[in-house]
């Protein structure tokens, strides 16, 4: 038994009871507290084999039994349980002690609770943490945030127990206070996306055409072995084999359409929006989730008329086109993404390297894909690339993509399948590339009702038309 943990853990429930036993697992002592001692206890006593673990009962002994620079892992609940820990334990700490909050919290809170404690001499690192319970216990991928001089020390303990790809660690430092916690929000907005985009997937071949569950989880076993292999890929096809027990039916059937959300990306659109960075596909994932809760509003609207129902006669064209479709919407929710990442990053001088994140998400967390090598390669040939649309290896994947892009949403639109990812991914790169957009009337618009002024193509400075005069033009 060792004298001293290098780390502790307070909170154990499973993500926190897996993230301390891995710590375990790779040979770190690990001090352990929760508010009820009991799961404490029965941490211990069921898992005490895999390492050295400090069971405390209380704050003081489990501060007591840290070494110095003391490192305590905070796993509760965002919000106000997390402001109450952190009172709880800060008094018991020195200077240059941190505590890592590595919990989903708004990295708003987690600006504000840095500044807080960096008044008292204390680091706070706020730690993004991606890969669920298994991710917690095997390896995840982990987006610390904080001070470089916390790094220093905690770094090296969370680089040991992230997930690895090719030797890599899946853990790197992203940025000063919020940094973290901002990257792992615009990480789980990409990742209602990219599930929002795999359902569609589904729902296009399934009703357009007319393939049966384990048939179209055949389909994303084969596309998981191209360019599409991820992991959510591959849990969506293991998702549809799936035979429901009670009914002898396919799962996907015998569970209500009604999906759930935690909040992570409800706040990544609310952001983009404070940041003026459109990220649509992800809006739309949220909305498509949002309306699909709305049980009332929906059998109310059953009746609606809509087009025939019909398949199409090529299934097989179909699958093909669909891949494409889907192969090219999830580059425009991962350049939307890695937009916001620069966006935040400029505005609050987090200096986040948008390829390290690129790595670090390629193993571990919920979005990890074989297209993130792709997309650190991006990076790494041009660390200011303004999209990833405009890189070569990605522009010409959607220049291949693009014509069977536009006949599965044409598809989905005449058969009346909703596929709201796709079709904004698809508009939100026509509007990249227009040489004009219908914003001109709106700013005609704007100043006719509000005299909100425009400006010329022709000449520099804001104009406005005397619209209920005589139509001549003014400088404003």
């Amino acid at each position: 038994m060792a004298d001293k943990a290098q780390i502790g853990v307070t909170g154990l429930a499973v993500m926190g009871r897996n993230l301390a036993r891995n710590l375990a697992r790779h040979g770190h002592a690990v001090a352990v507290h929760n508010r009820s001692p009991e799961r404490t206890k029965a941490l211990v006593e069921e898992f005490g084999h895999e390492g050295t673990f400090l069971p405390a009962d209380t704050p003081e002994q489990f501060v007591a039994s840290l070494e110095r620079p003391r490192r305590v892992v905070i796993m509760v609940k965002a919000g106000a349980p997390t402001d109450a820990v952190i009172e709880e334990f800060a008094p018991l700490l020195e200077p240059g002690d941190m505590i890592i909050d590595a919990g989903n919290a708004h990295f708003a809170d987690t600006r504000r609770r840095e500044a807080a404690l960096r008044e008292r001499g204390l680091h706070f690192v706020g730690t993004g943490v991606s890969g669920g319970e298994e991710g917690a216990l095997h390896g995840p991928s982990i987006m610390p945030g904080g001070s470089p001089e916390s790094y220093e020390a905690l770094g090296p303990l969370l680089e040991d127990i992230s997930a690895k790809v090719d030797g890599t660690p899946c853990c790197t430092y992203v940025g000063p206070d919020g940094a973290g916690h901002f990257v792992k929000m615009v990480h789980n907005g990409i990742e209602y996306s990219d599930m929002q985009l795999i359902a569609e997937a589904y729902e296009l071949l399934r009703h357009a055409g007319g393939m049966e569950p384990a048939q179209i989880a055949e389909v994303f076993r084969r596309w998981n072995t191209g360019r599409l292999e991820s992991y959510l890929i591959e849990i969506t096809a293991e998702v549809l084999a799936h035979t429901d027990a009670a009914t002898g039916k396919p799962f996907v059937d015998a569970v209500v359409d009604q999906a759930e959300q935690k909040g992570t990306g409800r706040w990544t659109v609310q952001i983009a929006l404070d940041l003026g960075v459109p990220v649509s596909g992800i809006a739309e994932a949220v909305f498509a989730r949002s309306l699909s809760g709305h049980a009332d509003l929906r059998d109310a609207a059953r009746d609606l008329p809509g087009p025939r129902p019909s398949r199409v006669g090529d299934v097989d064209a179909l699958v093909e086109d669909v891949e494409q479709a889907l192969y090219a919407s999830k580059i425009v929710a991962y350049a939307q993404g890695f937009n916001q990442i620069q966006a935040g990053s400029a505005e609050y001088g987090w200096n986040i390297d948008p390829g390290a994140m690129a790595t670090i998400w390629r193993g571990g967390c919920i979005i990890r894909a074989r297209f993130l090598d792709r997309i650190r390669a991006a990076y790494d040939a041009d660390p200011d690339l303004p999209t990833l649309l405009v890189d070569d290896h990605f522009r010409d994947a959607v220049a291949g993509a693009q014509d069977s892009w536009r006949r599965v949403v044409a598809t989905a639109a005449q058969s009346g399948i909703p596929v709201p990812g796709f079709s904004t991914a698809l508009a939100y790169y026509d509007g990249l590339r227009a040489q004009r957009l219908p914003a001109a009337l709106v700013q005609g618009q704007r100043d006719f009702f509000g005299a909100h002024t425009y400006r010329r193509v022709d000449r520099n400075g804001a104009f406005h038309t005397l619209w209920g005069g005589d139509r001549s033009e003014v400088s404003a």
